[in-house]
């Protein structure tokens, strides 16, 4: 009981240092040069630009490295589980988080307020990115992208408690901190231990060594967000608990969350060729999410397709028992997430250039596995690491 209570304490925590430094900004009217200038800070070991105003490079030096107690040897070995199942997670996340990210009514209208409701493709972008990101042989270390994408995110989630406080449409008393520091918990598990639990239920194969690491990498990861080390639990099975106790408590129906997940599969159906295959889109996410959280958000049913899914989950099953999981497996499995992955880069931002990029290390793997869904890097994009 004393754990909830300290996490409950969480809805009205923002991130102090975050926040400081956008209230800054905007006092300042300097914020349109710091977009600039971070917009060509991408790699984890690029020199702090010298144009940033003071207080952005302090909070750029004090948020660069991982915690203490972060374990990089656990961090690298979670590298392979990205290899074999990098694009699984992917899809997973696509078809199951995203949705069950506006299952939560709070963080919903957060992005409401925000005129987010109808950029699906912006949203699920920059979730992509973030994850990839994440999936690199060292993502906290010299080469990878990963650092500078947590920094950028914390000051986005910054600026949003900024303006939305100011913008008398919430009541922090009554609703907490927008992007409070319990929305950012909650977030975390659902990408983290939901994902685990959403690959397995479409039958794909995680051993509790592989989720374990998956688990532990975004623990690591939370701590850079700015969450308290001491409400992101250690082991996954008490991370289970509280994702049950903490995120799908707090699940339920509301406007934004089905008007969120309407334009969401919109866009999943424009990346499928054909109206034929409309229906296997919302197939695919009943079978990921809870019914109930299904019906929540007014995800359409189909009967046909969700036979030829749950048959399709059978299939993946035997053939991940089987030893000969290198192709036949492999067509099957991968089909989503490429798709996914590879319309993120070609379509997802309405035709206009984006960078969502692959690690290189990472894409290597996947061209060599046939699985990768971007053979060379979008044109123009530079340090693709």
């Amino acid at each position: 009981m004393q754990k909830l209570t300290a996490v409950e304490a969480l809805k009205y925590q923002g991130d102090p240092l975050a926040d400081a430094v956008v209230a800054d900004l905007v006092s300042g009217g300097t914020t349109e040069v710091v977009n600039e200038v971070l917009a060509h800070f991408r790699d984890n070991d690029q020199p702090i630009p010298d144009d940033l105003p003071e207080p952005v490079r302090r909070y750029l030096v004090a948020t660069d490295a991982p915690p203490d107690w972060a374990d990089l040897h656990r961090v690298a070995d979670a590298y392979e589980f990205f290899v074999d199942d990098g694009v699984h997670v992917a899809s997973v996340l696509s078809f199951g988080a995203m949705v069950n990210c506006y299952a939560q009514p709070r963080p919903s209208r957060v992005l409401s307020l925000t005129h987010r409701l109808n950029q699906p493709h912006r949203r699920l972008s920059e979730t992509s990115q973030f994850v990839l990101n994440l999936m690199g042989r060292d993502p906290f270390g010299s080469g990878g992208r990963f650092v500078p994408t947590i920094q950028k995110t914390r000051l986005i989630h910054a600026a949003v408690r900024y303006f939305i406080t100011r913008s008398g449409e919430w009541d922090v008393e009554a609703d907490g901190v927008p992007l409070c520091q319990q929305d950012m918990l909650g977030a975390l598990l659902i990408f983290s231990v939901q994902v685990i639990d959403g690959m397995r239920r479409m039958g794909i194969a995680v051993t509790e060594r592989e989720a374990e690491g998956y688990y532990y990498v975004w623990r690591v990861t939370g701590a850079l967000l700015g969450i308290p080390a001491d409400a992101m639990p250690e082991t996954l099975v008490e991370a289970q608990a509280l994702n049950a106790q903490l995120v799908e408590a707090t699940y339920g129906p509301s406007p934004e969350g089905v008007e969120l997940t309407r334009n969401l599969l919109r866009l999943y159906e424009n990346l499928v060729p054909g109206k034929a295959f409309d229906g296997v889109v919302a197939a695919m996410v009943r079978q990921v999410v809870t019914p109930e959280v299904a019906d929540w958000l007014e995800v359409p049913r189909s009967r046909a397709w969700g036979r030829t899914v749950g048959t399709g989950v059978r299939v993946m099953r035997l053939l991940e028992r089987s030893e000969d999981r290198s192709r036949a497996a492999t067509a099957v499995l991968d089909k989503a997430g490429s798709l996914l992955l590879g319309g993120s880069v070609r379509t997802l931002t309405n035709g206009q250039s984006t960078a969502l990029t692959i690690p290189s290390d990472l894409r290597e793997k996947w061209l060599a596995a046939g699985v990768c869904p971007v053979a060379t890097p979008p044109r123009g994009a530079q340090g693709d690491n």
